[in-house]
């Protein structure tokens, strides 16, 4: 578990977010943050817009959990990106929501914050 920032707690917060919802969210949850922060060791970890949010040197990906899906947002980039891959699930410009009662794509969660790494990085992301 990483340290709370001294000055924000940040961390912590997503901490309290996540204990905010049932047992098998939480998981989900947790497998989730626990991708992004492998993904993207050097990414910071707030709230932004009342959601767990990853920043590297912008904001990355955030995620947040409803009453019947987990919503993940990585940008309109990686949304066009894995647009092929998005099928069968409810997407917006930005976002993909994944339905609590299927399979979490973990891999491909972890696909798209690699690409988001590398676009942060200024990498050409392929």
């Amino acid at each position: 578990m990483r340290k709370k920032s001294p000055t924000t707690g940040e961390p912590e917060r997503v901490d309290a977010y996540i204990a905010a919802f049932p047992a098998k969210v939480q998981q989900i949850l947790n497998k989730i943050r626990r991708i992004v922060r492998k993904a993207a060791p050097e990414a910071h970890e707030t709230i932004a817009y009342r959601i767990p949010t990853f920043v590297l040197g912008k904001n990355l990906v955030h995620f947040a959990a409803f009453e019947h899906h987990v919503g993940f947002y990585p940008t309109p980039s990686a949304m066009e990106h894995f647009a092929p891959r998005f099928a069968g699930f409810k997407t917006a410009k930005g976002s993909v929501q994944f339905p609590l009662d299927q399979p979490i794509p973990y891999d491909l969660i972890q696909e798209i914050v690699e690409f988001r790494v590398s676009e942060a990085r200024g990498a050409k992301a392929t």
